[in-house]
């Protein structure tokens, strides 16, 4: 028989499980894979694939689809204990060079984790994952997932050079209109 903290994280996974194969969770296909510039040996696996309904993305050496949830930015890590069985932590190892592929205006960076000391990768300050259910190179099931772990709700995105780009503002009418 599963303890009561063993059973939590097991009810999510089943519950994540159902409600992606309810919505259907759409399988972005791969279009073409953007080369990245390398440096030599110490260069982390962050490379830029572009899929089909998504846009150019950031997918980690394996092709999988790395994400940030809505909830973490600016140094801010909440996704921790039962969160880390669905999203892993994208690490850097020691002395690697931070490059982000062509296409991408922000800026990679690193941070350490509260819970375990790992070196994880930021994009614009916002930490990096990527998603068990992602099985396969070129899947991206956690793009608008939403989840709960800890009390804390979580909306995750995809990684995409179009993250960065402002919407236009629309100029205000002069005044007496």
């Amino acid at each position: 028989m599963l303890s009561e903290s063993r059973r939590a994280p097991l009810a999510t996974l089943i519950a994540a499980v159902i409600g992606c194969v309810l919505a259907s969770c759409a399988q972005a296909k791969p279009a073409a894979d953007v080369p990245a510039t390398q440096s030599r040996g110490s260069q982390p696996g962050v490379f830029a694939r572009t899929m089909t309904g998504i846009g150019t993305t950031l997918v980690n050496r394996s092709g999988r689809t790395i994400y940030s949830p809505e909830q973490e930015a600016d140094g801010k890590i909440a996704c921790t204990g039962s969160c880390l069985t669905f999203w892993i932590p994208v690490t850097a190892r020691p002395g690697a060079t931070l490059r982000l592929p062509a296409g991408f205006t922000g800026k990679l960076g690193k941070i350490r984790r509260p819970d375990n000391g790992q070196t994880q990768l930021t994009y614009d300050g916002k930490p990096l994952y990527t998603f068990r259910l992602d099985t396969a190179s070129g899947q991206a099931h956690g793009n608008n997932f939403t989840d709960h772990f800890g009390g804390a709700s979580f909306t995750w995105q995809a990684i995409t050079a179009a993250s960065q780009a402002k919407a236009p503002s629309t100029p205000s009418p002069p005044p007496g209109y």
